[in-house]
């Protein structure tokens, strides 16, 4: 007889290291003016802090996306939700999280991101795959930033 694993909702995980101390990176994601300058191309409005009223907008993809900031522990942690067209059952957002850890005496960051909350179905698939080359591309967006002065989404979607 097999075991039956019924999965209740998709999530992905991305991570990679930043050649920065996890206060510097932290910031560079916390703050609306660092984080427009490299992933938020059309501007970050608020910071990422709790209570505070926060949206983010793209040049590629237009229109303002409200984000609401679930915990801010600065320089370990940060958690935001936003609104999803496929969320599990019961949700209509997912769940992003970011977590800072010191890598070589705090010389390097190992950042991880992570998103839960999608719907097992092709819709909560697509949205969770879209969702996840997005992230990806923040991460090393972030990365050529930090380490380099670099902007990688510069007409990079059109």
């Amino acid at each position: 007889m097999s075991e039956q694993n019924d999965l209740a909702e998709l999530s992905f995980t991305v991570s990679g290291h930043v050649s920065r101390p996890p206060a510097e990176v932290y910031e560079a994601v916390a703050d609306p003016d660092q984080l427009s300058k490299y992933f938020t191309t059309g501007g970050a409005r608020g910071r990422l802090e709790p209570g505070a009223d926060v949206t983010w907008d793209f040049d590629d993809f237009p229109g303002r996306f409200p984000v609401t900031v679930v915990e801010a522990t600065p320089p370990d942690r940060l958690v935001i939700e936003w609104d999803a067209k496929a969320a599990a059952a019961g949700r209509s957002v997912t769940t992003t999280t970011f977590e800072f850890a010191p890598v070589d005496d705090g010389a390097r960051t190992l950042v991880t991101i992570s998103e839960a909350a999608w719907e097992v179905s092709a819709d909560g698939s697509r949205n969770a795959f879209d969702n996840c080359m997005g992230w990806t591309g923040m991460f090393a967006a972030l990365k050529a930033w930090l380490e380099h002065g670099i902007n990688l989404r510069e007409g990079f979607y059109r």
